[in-house]
């Protein structure tokens, strides 16, 4: 039964699962881990919350352990300065952005995070904090300074180290999909700046170029270009 999973039963059936083509996929976006999400998410469906064994998970410092951690655990019940500390172990992407997405996101420390990181340093750090602010701007835009973001954006993106120019760059497009005041301008950004517009996107989806990012999300909400609602 789920109470009486150990940490080892977990990590010797995720060992089971490990596929050495999915590893290689994996590896090619800087992930160390070849589990299927599909198997992961079965796993965690299984367990329920259980926070000790998702604390236990995540000290294994194993990619797949720390995935399902985040899947199976209590994002409440963390504090401020173990959140911190989780984010500088996350060594990869996925973990990284699980962390972000499925705990931060939930957490009564997710403002005073999101200010602190977007301020560190460190560039993988200071993308969380980015990551954060988008999700303000579509949920809770209110006291968030979208011209003063936009300057930050303007002048900061285009030397920014990569994940922290595609945080800075979905923060870029947020803002000028939520928000019609600031669209042209959002837009304008994005054409001086040119970050993304050569990225290879695949057919039916849609570019992390800004300017085509905004205005098809817009067609999409309101059945029109941007320019024109």
């Amino acid at each position: 039964m789920a109470e009486t999973t150990t940490v080892a039963d977990v990590t010797a059936e995720l060992a089971a699962f490990d596929d050495p083509k999915i590893r290689a996929v994996n590896e090619r976006h800087g992930d160390d881990h070849g589990v299927n999400l599909g198997r992961l998410r079965a796993i965690a469906k299984r367990l329920k919350t259980q926070q000790e064994l998702a604390r236990e998970l995540w000290a294994t410092g194993d990619s797949a352990a720390r995935l399902l951690a985040l899947l199976i655990c209590r994002p409440k019940a963390y504090g401020r300065n173990e959140l911190d500390a989780m984010l500088r172990e996350a060594r990869t992407p996925k973990v990284h952005d699980w962390l972000v997405n499925y705990v931060v996101k939930k957490s009564p420390h997710a403002e005073p995070l999101r200010l602190a990181w977007s301020a560190d340093r460190d560039p993988v750090v200071a993308s969380a904090g980015w990551a954060l602010t988008v999700d303000r701007v579509a949920r809770n835009p209110d006291g968030l300074d979208l011209a003063g973001l936009l300057d930050v954006i303007e002048a900061e993106m285009t030397a920014a180290p990569e994940r922290l120019q595609w945080a800075m760059n979905h923060c870029l497009a947020q803002i000028g999909i939520e928000h019609a005041a600031h669209r042209d301008r959002a837009i304008g950004i994005g054409e001086r700046l040119g970050v993304l517009k050569d990225y290879p996107t695949p057919p039916g989806c849609t570019s992390p170029y800004a300017p085509v990012w905004i205005n098809e999300i817009v067609r999409r909400q309101h059945g029109g270009a941007a320019d024109g609602v």
